[in-house]
């Protein structure tokens, strides 16, 4: 059921290399990656050592040191996009029945970085086996629990509408906002705060895509070591940031005056009930989240106009992909341009679906679309127009993101111009 139509008023991104919707965009569309050797721990006793990391400083962006203090790095992330997001959106929430704005916010792991350096704390450095926990911080709890992102981001807003963390993996920053659409459409909520945000680059994230050797061991030109669809790829590179959305109904936008990035036109998620990390190569469950999302648009598929791809740079998921935008969209799909983002900003878990989102629909605000950088070499395999290296002009009036999760989540959400997606 579509009900009320959902569009996208506001955007906030952090993201490797661009903080700030402008700045991330200026990265997306200049074809530079924001990959490079990992600064924030030392990484020589770990198999992959590259990552996406942020430069990014809390005080500069209006965080207090009581809020540094209590709030692990993916909070914080979270409070600065929606804030962000709020400016941009030009909306005046304190006008608002605060019971009708809700929050959504997608982790997939959440406040790893403070549990790991809390751990690193009260076990003297791990030589202690019964931790003192005279040494924690007194917010530990808040680090334990990713509800905490949720309560955050509705504090620093001012919502005490429903509130919710959705954590699905890797799909985690489509389906919260899928969550937040629908709290609309069915009257919930007028307006909802609705985004992603992860921080894992920590040695225990680290250790843990080791031992299954999904991230790329490529040490020796960490710009150049995120490869999607290239046949040269050898595993993802880790990243990190947020993006967060104001999500509000379209015709109340419209009276208000908004500037409308794109209506959310079509969401869905399934699961493929088969394996932890791994995917079956006929792409079939990622090929049904997109049928489903396309008809909740009501659109054909020749009507996409570019395809967001997963696109994490592991030949399994490669493959997968390619063989579902081939099922979903049948001989369009070789018509479709279709990029990665994560080749430039790296693969941030729950937060990379919502950055995807605000990719998708900054191209359709500039009709252009972002390159897959690194795309030298092609996997013969997915034979689709993966846009190599450089950005490409294109009228893009309508997009599909999709997003792939260990445990089976398949993800895939359509924006489209609302002008253009039937009422």
């Amino acid at each position: 059921m579509r009900g009320r139509r959902v569009v996208i008023t506001g955007i906030e991104v952090l993201a490797p290399g661009g903080i700030g919707a402008k700045s991330f965009w200026s990265l997306l569309s200049e074809g530079r990656t924001a990959t490079r050797g990992i600064t924030f721990f030392d990484p020589a006793p770990f198999r992959s050592r590259v990552a996406a990391e942020i430069d990014f400083d809390p005080e500069e962006h209006g965080l207090r040191p009581q809020e540094i203090r209590r709030m692990d790095r993916a909070a914080q992330f979270a409070v600065v996009a929606a804030r962000g997001a709020v400016e941009d959106s030009g909306i005046e929430l304190d006008e608002l029945d605060p019971y009708r704005i809700g929050v959504t916010i997608g982790s997939a792991v959440g406040a790893t970085m403070g549990l790991d350096d809390e751990y690193r704390v009260v076990s003297d450095g791990g030589r202690l086996d019964l931790v003192d926990h005279h040494y924690a911080v007194p917010h530990l709890y808040n680090h334990l629990v990713p509800s905490s992102f949720a309560t955050e981001v509705a504090w620093a807003v001012g919502a005490e509408g429903p509130s919710t963390v959705v954590s699905t993996g890797c799909t985690s920053g489509i389906d919260s906002v899928g969550h937040a659409v629908e709290l609309i459409r069915e009257g919930t909520a007028d307006v909802v705060i609705a985004g992603s945000s992860d921080a894992p680059i920590s040695p225990i994230t680290m250790a843990c895509f080791d031992a299954i050797k999904a991230t790329t061991p490529r040490h020796d030109e960490p710009e150049r070591a995120s490869r999607p669809f290239d046949n040269t790829r050898n595993g993802f590179v880790l990243g990190e940031g947020a993006a967060v959305f104001v999500l509000e109904e379209l015709e109340s936008a419209r009276r208000r005056g908004a500037h409308i990035y794109a209506e959310i036109a079509g969401y869905a998620t399934r699961s493929n009930a088969y394996h932890m990390t791994g995917l079956r190569p006929d792409g079939l469950e990622m090929a049904e989240a997109i049928r489903v999302a396309l008809d909740e648009a009501r659109m054909d598929p020749t009507e996409i106009d570019y395809i967001n791809a997963h696109g994490s740079g592991t030949k399994q998921n490669d493959r997968h992909e390619t063989a579902a935008f081939k099922k979903s969209l049948g001989d369009h799909a070789y018509r479709t341009p279709v990029s990665s983002i994560k080749s430039m900003v790296g693969h941030s878990l729950g937060a990379i679906g919502s950055i995807e989102i605000a990719a998708s629909a900054l191209a359709m605000e500039h009709n252009v679309v972002p390159p897959t950088a690194n795309l030298q070499t092609p996997d013969p395999e997915c034979d689709l127009d993966y846009v190599p290296v450089t950005a490409r002009d294109q009228l893009t009036d309508a997009v599909l993101s999709v997003g792939s999760g260990f445990g089976g989540f398949q993800s895939a959400i359509v924006l489209a111009r609302p002008e253009r997606s039937p009422a």
